[in-house]
């Protein structure tokens, strides 16, 4: 198995895709948006698919969590979905950041 280049600050044990749908939105806007995300300490990718208008994004999870991304997005006016599944991923991808900083910061431990 290779090893990827990943950037500064994203582990790959810590790495987490995430895609989110986004209401239509000033094009501008949006890529002032796309251009703040990718400069976060922690992310390691983002791509916006206009055709399907999704938000396709990698970042290392001890680092940083959807909350973060959210708040880039409202701060350039971008809605994301208001559709039942995109909450529904919202809710679930806000546990598994948790639970993955919260294991990051623990250290392991075994009774052998």
């Amino acid at each position: 198995m290779s090893k990827q280049e990943r950037r500064l600050g994203v582990s790959e044990v810590n790495l987490v895709t995430r895609k989110l749908k986004l209401e239509l939105c000033n094009e501008e806007a949006l890529g002032l948006a796309i251009g703040e995300i990718d400069e976060v300490y922690g992310v390691d990718r983002v791509d916006y698919d206009t055709d399907t208008r999704r938000l396709s994004l990698a970042y290392d999870a001890s680092r940083l969590c959807i909350d973060h991304i959210e708040a880039i997005l409202d701060r350039h006016a971008i809605e994301i979905s208001k559709d039942w599944w995109t909450r529904f991923k919202e809710d679930h991808y806000r546990f598994v950041d948790q639970n993955i900083k919260d294991n990051a910061s623990k250290e392991p431990w075994s009774c052998h």
